[in-house]
């Protein structure tokens, strides 16, 4: 697990230093081997599309485990697979364009980039909350927990079953609840994470009772019919919540950048929080 980290750590860092690095990404193969799949459909396309690209990981992965130089190999091809999946945009620096716009316009199309489904994204602090903790989900929490329980394969899945699930250029038009699915149930479990996180880092009892209110509603199958939506519901909650700021209409009368700025804070704690568990982890293996 100490390598693991320090992978993650290193690519926290060059894409904080460089934030086109998650930009520099090559999918046209990937693309033209989905495009080729037209002959099939459902669960079987998704896995066609996407195991190819895993079990070639996962040979290399098995390979550079058999040299001499392997565990060196290993962390640095870790680290140029999970460059790639922490994306397709640097998260933080879409944050950062934002902040930095010069006017009104100008953030309500930087929010834009934060959309991880092709939604709109709207200029209010509980709608652009929701954004900013589902694009943190999908673009950095829940490839770490993948990438920490299952190793670069588990990151790659997850990035592929995503961009086929969400990207609207890739898109199975034809067939598209099957690619959703299986990219809801692998939100899951990091949102849930997440959504604990949330809790622990920002209000506890408005989170926890959002994610109360939302569990006695949902669905026996919200899991991956709906995705997280708990998740959008917690951060909503710790953005907002207190109803002496709430006027008479039920309009919501915060700053939305003031809150995105708080927002930013809560979501850098999470990770801290995070990877501080990983760390305790690996130093109680070294005490063993």
């Amino acid at each position: 697990m100490a390598v693991p980290l320090l992978v993650v750590l290193i690519a926290l860092a060059l894409l904080h230093a460089w934030p086109r690095l998650a930009q520099r990404r090559e999918d046209g193969l990937f693309r033209y081997w989905v495009g080729q799949l037209a002959e099939t459909s459902g669960y079987a396309r998704v896995a066609l599309a996407v195991l190819p690209a895993v079990l070639v990981c996962l040979l290399l992965w098995w390979l550079l485990g058999h040299l001499t130089t392997a565990p060196w190999l290993r962390a640095l091809f870790a680290l140029v697979v999970l460059v790639y999946c922490l994306g397709p945009r640097e998260f933080h620096s879409d944050i950062e364009a934002i902040v930095a716009a010069p006017d009104l316009s100008a953030r309500v199309a930087a929010a834009q980039r934060l959309s991880t489904d092709g939604e709109v994204v709207g200029w209010g602090a509980r709608p652009l909350g929701r954004a900013v903790v589902y694009a943190a989900l999908r673009r950095r929490f829940a490839v770490l927990l993948w990438f920490f329980v299952l190793g670069p394969a588990g990151a790659l899945a997850y990035r592929l079953l995503q961009q086929l699930a969400r990207d609207p250029t890739l898109q199975l038009r034809d067939d598209a609840d099957a690619p959703r699915y299986l990219a809801n149930a692998a939100d899951w479990i990091p949102a849930q994470v997440l959504t604990f996180t949330l809790a622990l880092v920002g209000h506890w009892e408005a989170v926890i009772a959002a994610w109360q209110l939302w569990r006695s509603h949902a669905a026996p199958t919200s899991w991956y019919q709906e995705g997280p939506s708990f998740l959008g519901a917690a951060a909503q909650a710790d953005i907002g919540g207190d109803l002496d700021e709430i006027d008479a209409d039920g309009a919501d009368q915060r700053d939305p950048l003031a809150e995105l700025l708080r927002l930013r804070s809560t979501l850098s704690r999470a990770l801290l929080a995070w990877l501080s568990v990983v760390a305790l982890i690996v130093i109680g293996s070294w005490l063993r």
